[in-house]
């Protein structure tokens, strides 16, 4: 099932306080933490990938047309799919390997005008970056002219060894879980429900589990951009992908080469900040809503938590014999505050909810859940689970949880209890610790890097761009803001954040920090 306070998700438009300690230095070959539990520090600048054996530094990716996926048909014959090996523990780079299913198209362009190689990834974490990037190949048509578009499957992802904890069936039937529990019955539900998630997904992943960290993914991106060819990293992250981008630029700045990280993961903030900053990032969202439909954003934001209670206490029938549950009728609100373009549909589907019916609010959830008319489920939140899980050392306990939910539930009267619940459930009793409080991301020496914030984001609030920027250290991170709402800035209808997102990666041309496009 979802857990609300991890809605990084992907974004259809288009964890955190980290120290500077840059003074220790890294060869690419063990893949350790250090001593503060923070990611390995910077790697070598060279056009070499170190410590790694030539089966994997001169490996040929052998580029042949793409297969139909689980989740949807073959993409046309300009896409083209491989795989890349990478070991399966960065800290015994000549072991055991693994496989990532890649996916390019070539630029469009004439190939003296050709940059080289332009890596996305689209967040989650646990985004299929081979599904989801030819159906948005024309949102980047420009792009395409001069760099090739390549995305990937990470570790753990779909069909690079993706993670599937739980059946479709396990997965409807913890549905009736109340993520936001009142009675000590209810309580222990919802844990034992979480710790048999974990447990599943240790069974399907194996020592696969402990591989999987955006540590590990952004040092497969880097012997993923020599295998490509490219002597320097051009890429645009999304939401998660945006620490992922962070990342990568603290552990590879002489390799950064144009980076846009758009839809910006706090990185200073930690499980509970990152939960807070959600609660308050989806309520503005809400009320920006709320506004937009001439309702008064408080009392509407009180009237839709009365109707969530009501439904905690009887759940309301829906289409197909299911039921609508407070958690689904959350998700289904939540949903549609990722694109403005949704919010008519919100309209309606909490217009039915009063009436009475449900289908429209089981809808939108099943739309965020990835479940399909045949009640089939996608595996997107099941490999999100399982990075962060590995990524984030904090676990607060559920007397922790309980004795802040009075602070979420101020900071949000509709999303405040699941989220401060989800601090202690996400990964309660998860089978492998932690890697680390927040991610590093400072990257001294490196190439300017564009940060763009959206003021009405409400999955990675616009606060976290200035933060990014400022952790990525001066003359790096560049901010760039829109005066928006959705999660997401590019290809969201502002030709002035497409321009200067474009001039940048086309061109070089690094805008004024700050620069506002309203």
């Amino acid at each position: 099932m979802a857990r609300i306070a991890r809605w990084t998700a992907l974004t259809a438009a288009a964890l955190l306080v980290a120290g500077c300690s840059g003074s220790s230095t890294d060869d690419g070959g063990d893949g350790k933490n250090d001593a503060g539990g923070r990611p390995p520090a910077a790697a070598s600048s060279s056009g070499t990938v170190p410590g790694l054996p030539s089966s994997l530094t001169s490996q040929k990716l052998d580029w042949n047309g793409c297969k139909a996926t689980a989740t949807g048909p073959a993409p046309g014959e300009e896409w083209r799919c491989a795989t890349l090996k990478v070991p399966l523990d960065w800290s015994k780079p000549a072991g055991e390997t693994m496989g990532l299913a890649m996916i390019r198209s070539e630029s469009s362009g004439s190939s003296k005008d050709r940059i080289g190689s332009l890596l996305f990834n689209f967040g989650g974490p646990g985004g299929s970056g081979v599904d989801y990037l030819p159906p948005f190949g024309p949102t980047f048509a420009k792009l395409h002219e001069r760099y090739d578009l390549v995305s990937w499957d990470p570790r753990g992802v779909a069909a690079s060894e993706g993670v599937r904890c739980r059946s479709d069936k396990e997965i409807q039937a913890a549905e009736s879980v109340d993520t936001t529990p009142d009675t000590a019955a209810e309580e222990a539900a919802y844990f034992e429900d979480a710790a048999d998630f974990g447990k599943g997904c240790e069974k399907s992943a194996g020592k696969l589990l402990g591989h999987v960290s955006t540590t590990d993914t952004a040092r497969d991106m880097d012997l993923m951009r020599h295998v490509l060819g490219d002597d320097r990293m051009h890429y645009f992250g999304i939401s998660y992908g945006t620490e992922l981008g962070g990342v990568y630029a603290h552990l590879f700045p002489g390799k950064v080469g144009r980076l846009v990280l758009d839809a910006v993961v706090d990185p200073s903030a930690g499980t509970v900040g990152h939960a807070e900053n959600q609660a308050r990032g989806f309520q503005r969202a809400l009320e920006d809503y709320l506004k937009s439909t001439g309702r008064d954003p408080k009392k509407g934001s009180r009237e839709i938590a009365a109707l969530l209670e009501r439904i905690d206490s009887k759940p309301l029938p829906a289409s197909g014999g299911r039921e609508l549950t407070q958690q689904l009728a959350l998700t289904g609100v939540i949903y549609p505050l990722y694109s403005k373009a949704s919010w008519p549909a919100l309209t309606s589907a909490l217009e039915a909810a009063e009436e009475g019916d449900g289908t429209e609010l089981l809808a939108q959830a099943d739309g965020y859940n990835d479940r399909d008319a045949s009640g089939r489920y996608g595996t997107t939140t099941h490999s999100q689970r399982v990075i962060s899980c590995l990524d984030d050392k904090e676990r607060p306990t559920a007397e922790e949880a309980k004795e802040r939910l009075a602070r979420f539930r101020k900071i949000s009267p509709v999303f405040g209890d699941s989220m401060g619940w989800d601090t202690a459930g996400w990964c309660h009793d998860w089978p492998v610790a932690g890697q680390y409080e927040t991610p590093e991301v400072s990257a001294p020496g490196a190439e300017p890097v564009l940060v763009v914030g959206n003021t009405g984001d409400p999955a990675t609030p616009y606060e976290g761009a200035r933060k990014m920027a400022d952790e990525l250290g001066k003359g790096v991170g560049v901010q760039l803001t829109w005066k928006g709402e959705g999660h997401g800035a590019y290809g969201s209808g502002s030709d002035c954040v497409d321009g200067t997102v474009d001039d940048y990666l086309l061109e070089g041309s690094v805008p004024k920090d700050g620069k506002v496009c309203s």
